[in-house]
C-alpha cells in the first residue's frame, strides 16, 4: 500500500508541475551542451566526463564556463598580423 501512495503522489506531483519541469530541463541541457561543447574544445577530457555523468542542473556547467575555463575571445590590442 505505501508503494502505491507513493507512486500517486510523484505522478500528481509531475502533473502538477510539468511546466517547471521542462523548464528546469531546457535550462539544464542548455548550459550541459554549452559547457560539453567548450571543455571538448579545449580538450579538458576530465571537465567533459564530470559533464556527461552529473547533473546539478546548470549550476556546475555555468560556474565552469565563466570562472573555471580559458576565456578566449578577441584580442585587446593590435597584433603583429595586423601591422602590415
Amino acid at each position: 500500500m505505501s508503494n502505491d501512495v507513493f507512486s500517486q503522489t510523484v505522478g500528481t506531483f509531475i502533473q502538477q508541475n510539468i511546466w517547471w519541469i521542462i523548464a528546469i530541463y531546457a535550462w539544464s541541457l542548455f548550459w550541459k551542451g554549452v559547457a560539453l561543447w567548450k571543455s571538448a574544445r579545449e580538450g579538458q577530457s576530465v571537465w567533459f566526463v564530470v559533464f556527461l555523468f552529473v547533473n546539478t542542473i546548470g549550476i556546475l556547467e555555468i560556474l565552469y564556463i565563466f570562472y573555471f575555463s580559458k576565456h578566449t575571445g578577441l584580442p585587446k590590442g593590435p597584433t603583429k598580423d595586423l601591422e602590415t
